[in-house]
């Protein structure tokens, strides 16, 4: 039986200029972020720029955004690489990927999509933004970052680096779930556990 391995995952991608009209335009991964957690212990951290493929020249936009310069991106690796990459960390397990949103695993799908590779990252997935909206009863969706400071901590490293937000997120997967044990109500005891019963009607005989 595989053993189970959760995987924080972020990625950062490409923006269109807001007055440009890029043709064909999608989001490519241009950051990737991933935390591999076995049995409650990070297993690996992975962490890379990569080169986007159909747009290579990164906007003013994305590039003033993301605080990301050209000549980073361009010593990335391919997205090829980055697909080897998570097959490796998938790889022997059984994988949960959770993200902050549902960004993450739509540009990513359709850029493995654009490259004509079918999709291989195994496993269930959890957007954590929905569990923690559905636990706190937000009307909103919280931000990353936002949601950190309302459990009154600090996140990790600069938000908007892609491994600073998946290692972001596995700090708040790990509070939403002490707290979901916390809340969870346990089943009212019944009087037949507080007491032997037969010990009871032995001492009444």
């Amino acid at each position: 039986m595989e053993k189970k391995q959760h995987l924080f995952i972020d990625f950062e991608f490409t923006m269109p200029e807001k007055s440009v009209k890029f043709k064909g335009f999608y989001p490519e991964i241009i950051e990737v972020g991933i935390v591999a957690v076995v049995n409650n212990a990070v297993r690996e951290q992975f962490s890379s720029y990569v080169v986007p493929r159909k747009f290579p020249i990164l906007s003013e936009r994305c590039k003033s955004f993301l605080h990301i310069a050209q000549e980073q991106v361009n010593k990335g690796i391919s997205f090829y690489d980055l697909v080897k990459k998570i097959e490796e960390i998938g790889t022997g397990f059984e994988n949960t990927v959770v993200t902050w949103g549902n960004m993450d695993m739509r540009v990513l799908r359709n850029n493995y999509l654009k490259a004509g590779i079918p999709f291989s990252l195994k496993g269930s997935e959890i957007d954590l933004s929905m569990e923690y909206k559905r636990f706190f009863g937000d009307q909103n969706q919280t931000g990353l970052w936002k949601a950190v400071k309302e459990y009154g901590r600090e996140g990790t490293g600069k938000h908007h680096r892609a491994l600073d937000d998946a290692l972001t997120t596995y700090h708040i997967f790990r509070l939403v779930e002490q707290d979901k044990k916390y809340l969870e109500k346990p089943e009212p005891t019944t009087i037949g556990d507080l007491i032997d019963v037969s010990k009871l009607f032995n001492k009444l005989a």
